[in-house]
């Protein structure tokens, strides 16, 4: 053996000491899996915009590597937890709707093997988040949402079919939800319409400005959050990166001044997390090809890392 050898890509410095994030990523075996899932979902195509984001997924995985899995603020050490990664859902070349179509076919039936795990979804744009919630859905009676994003996502489909503007319209109009169970925080001046604001209120959403989140707090806006879903079983948390100002996430599609800064993205993350109905988690809109640095990437990773810190102690091993 040539001591100083390794396989191609893994020839870089080891700690003995230090645990990287992506280390505790474990491929799925086809049987059996830990409590917290991993699943990537790379589809673009349907995105009203030039987007990349269907490299997001294993740009993200990649990003985990930049961090350890230990919490200095709070002494936990994630180490000793492992996630199942499921891979990525393979999407039909040039159909979105057959895309689409195996997106909630295969979600559903990974949820179904294993009902009780956290569920993490690497998008992908914003249009994963409707096949995604549905096959999630049907293991979980009532759901709730709660949505970070700039813009409502409330688009018709008449004009475009199933894009990424248009995911909790199509949630709303196939009854996967109820308008009065999706909550938006940090919508955007200049990103929306009145028409689909005007939707919005007709169907019951309860919508948070930016200038709200910095006026009201992220605290007491969580905590608003869920009082309004408290009679839901369950809550998914969808994070469209381009909720934060494009001064923290320059890998969206979709920047734009006046937005949210990442501090307060990762505290709302982390009031979330404590609450034991917020069981699945997705991350979109990010274009691994436009981002600077992989900044975008590095950010999606730690609200991640941020979900597991409070949920470490309260899952099973």
């Amino acid at each position: 053996m040539v001591p100083y050898l390794k396989e191609a890509g893994k020839a870089i410095f080891q700690d003995r000491y230090v645990t990287k994030a992506n280390e505790l990523l474990v491929p799925w075996d086809g049987k059996h899996a830990s409590s917290i899932g991993l699943i990537g979902v790379p589809l673009s195509k349907s995105s009203i915009s030039h987007s990349g984001a269907a490299f997001a997924p294993q740009a993200i995985r990649q990003a985990l590597s930049f961090y350890t899995t230990y919490s200095i603020e709070t002494g936990i050490d994630l180490a000793d937890i492992a996630i199942t990664d499921y891979g990525d859902i393979v999407m039909h070349p040039t159909d979105i709707a057959k895309s689409q179509k195996r997106i909630a076919e295969t979600v559903g039936q990974v949820v179904a093997l294993h009902p009780e795990s956290l569920w993490i979804t690497l998008g992908g744009d914003h249009s994963i988040t409707c096949p995604v919630v549905s096959g999630w859905q049907k293991q979980k009676g009532k759901i709730g949402i709660i949505q970070f994003d700039a813009h409502h996502d409330l688009r018709n489909l008449e004009d475009g079919g199933p894009t990424n503007g248009t995911p909790f319209r199509r949630l709303i109009e196939t009854g996967v939800i109820d308008g009065s169970q999706l909550v938006q925080i940090g919508l955007r001046d200049f990103a929306n319409s009145r028409a689909y604001t005007e939707y919005g209120k007709q169907r019951g959403v309860t919508m948070y400005t930016i200038e709200e989140v910095y006026r009201l707090g992220i605290e007491t806006i969580i905590e608003e959050s869920m009082k309004t879903l408290a009679d839901v079983t369950a809550v998914y948390v969808s994070v469209d990166m381009d909720v934060l100002d494009q001064a923290f996430a320059p890998g969206c599609p979709a920047i734009g001044p006046g937005g949210m800064d990442s501090r307060t993205l990762l505290h709302a993350i982390s009031l979330l997390a404590r609450d034991d109905k917020v069981q699945a988690i997705d991350i979109v809109e990010i274009d691994p090809t436009i981002d600077f640095r992989q900044m975008t990437s590095r950010l999606a990773a730690w609200v991640i890392l941020q979900f597991l810190k409070e949920k470490s102690g309260r899952q099973p091993d």
